[in-house]
Order: C-alpha cells, then sequence, then structure tokens
C-alpha cells in the first residue's frame, strides 16, 4: 500500500514538474525572442533567437529620436494613472454602497451590472465613437480615460463589494457605538481591511491602456495624441517596412511601469484574490 502511495505521489510530482516547465516555456520563450530582438543591430525581418549577434543599445536611442515613442509613452502614461485613479475612486465607493447599505434599485442595478459586462467592448466601438463626436472627445486623452473607467465599473464593482463583505459588521456597529460618523467608520475603519482588492484593481486599473488596441486606434487619431500600443503596432504593420527590433525595444520598455507597480503591491495580491473570492 505505502509503495503504492509513493508511486503515485512519485507520478504527480512528476506530471506537476513537467506541466510548469511546459507553462514556463510557454510564457519564457516569447519574452527571450522579444529582449534578443531588442539588442540585436540593425534590423530583422522577424524575431529570432539569435545569440551570435552583438548586443547594443542602439535601438533605444532610435527608439526616441526617430519616433515619437517617447510622446506616446507619456500619453500611456498620463491616460494609465488617470484611469486607475477615476475607476478606483467610484468602484471603492460603489462597492462600499452596495456592501453596506440597502437602497431602492441595489439588486437590480447589480443585475445589470453583470448584463453589461457580457456586451463586448468591441460591440460597442460604433457608439464610443458617437458619443466622442458629440461630446467633442475625439482625439482627446480625456474621453478614452472616462471610456476605460466606464468600462471597469460593473465587474470591479462586484468584486469591491465581495470583499467588503468579508468585513464583520460588527465592526462597522462597534464604531457606531464610539460615535464615529459614516465618512470617518468607511476611512479610518473600513477601507484600511480592503488595501488588498484596492492593490489588485490598481494594477488592472492601471494596465489595461497600455495594452488595449482597438478603442484608442477607434478614438485616437493624431500621431501625437496616440498611445504606445497603436504607435508600436505602427512599426510592423507594413510588410515592406517591419521595424521589429524598434518594436522589441518599445515592448520591453513597456513593461517597466507595470513591473514596478506589480512589486510593489505584490505582497496584497494573494490575501485580495482569495477573500474577494470566498463571499458574495
Amino acid at each position: 500500500m505505502k509503495m503504492g502511495r509513493k508511486k503515485k505521489t512519485l507520478i504527480g510530482d512528476v506530471l506537476s514538474y513537467l506541466y510548469l516547465f511546459i507553462f514556463g516555456v510557454i510564457i519564457i520563450y516569447p519574452l527571450l525572442i522579444t529582449m534578443i530582438s531588442a539588442f540585436n543591430p540593425g534590423n530583422v525581418i522577424a524575431f529570432t533567437l539569435d545569440f551570435t549577434r552583438d548586443w547594443t543599445l542602439d535601438n533605444f536611442r532610435r527608439l526616441f529620436q526617430e519616433t515619437l515613442y517617447g510622446k506616446w509613452y507619456l500619453n500611456t502614461l498620463i491616460i494609465s494613472i488617470s484611469t486607475m485613479l477615476l475607476q478606483l475612486s467610484l468602484i471603492v465607493f460603489a462597492g462600499y454602497a452596495y456592501s453596506r447599505y440597502r437602497f431602492v434599485g441595489r439588486k437590480l442595478s447589480l443585475k445589470a451590472f453583470l448584463i453589461i459586462q457580457m456586451v463586448p467592448t468591441t460591440a460597442a466601438l460604433t457608439a464610443f465613437y458617437v458619443m466622442a463626436l458629440i461630446t467633442g472627445g475625439l482625439d482627446k486623452p480625456w474621453f478614452i480615460v472616462l471610456l476605460y473607467a466606464g468600462g471597469g465599473i460593473p465587474m470591479n464593482t462586484w468584486l469591491m463589494k465581495q470583499y467588503f463583505d468579508t468585513v464583520p459588521m460588527s465592526l462597522d456597529e462597534s464604531a457606531m457605538l464610539d460615535g464615529a460618523g459614516h465618512l470617518r467608520r468607511f476611512w479610518q475603519i473600513i477601507l484600511p481591511l480592503v488595501k488588498p482588492m484596492i492593490a489588485i484593481q490598481a494594477l488592472w486599473a492601471f494596465m489595461s491602456p497600455w495594452g488595449e488596441y482597438m478603442t484608442a486606434r477607434f478614438i485616437l487619431r493624431s500621431r501625437e495624441e496616440i498611445t504606445v500600443a497603436i504607435g508600436l503596432q505602427q512599426f510592423i504593420s507594413n510588410p515592406r517596412e517591419q521595424r521589429v527590433t524598434l518594436f522589441a525595444a518599445g515592448a520591453l520598455l513597456i513593461a517597466i511601469p507595470i513591473s514596478i507597480l506589480f512589486f510593489y503591491l505584490q505582497k496584497d495580491f494573494v490575501s485580495g484574490l482569495t477573500k474577494g473570492s470566498t463571499k458574495g
């Protein structure tokens, strides 16, 4: 019996490590190709794992001197920070209200959030474009910020509401007995306890503009106002003139602010994801 259990355990461990190895290769391989291409001199017609070429920083210099990458990078950074701050403000207050208060239309609006979330963003691109024309938001960063922040409200409000539900109501009742008002209970007692979920929401909201292409391509038209995703796509969109090494260099630089924010907030991620999914 013991030998049989040990054999099963060994087979399970081997399969687990094999799965992790394959999964790691799938993730690391394209990252390695991108890194090598970014440091390769000149240009290549495709991404390759060529370790024999000389490594250089020339592609990063060309990226800022020969293109508008610096302006695109700044545009995306401003849009990302603005989206993160606006979306966090909305979903934190909304999640708290849905968790702690009972009001007319509460359940109906929560169901509406789920229904809205089922509609893909691409289905609303025409509506977004018309809204931009009517409001004067075409080619304006503030309009794309509103779209990103608004698009993240339905599902993220649900997640924040679920996480607020994990905080015992007894804390609110104790604070009320001590004379704490609504704002004080929220700011000093409840909000510090939901920091893990806020950290997760902050990362999600910040990452969205860096990789999102379709909506930004519809709204932002001039070369000076576009985001990094649109700008990088232009490097490889022309089959006759693909600047692969510049694309790879720009793709590496995109990861810097996201990585910094991730490592800064990572201590809160595990508890935020687990607690937010245990109670609804």
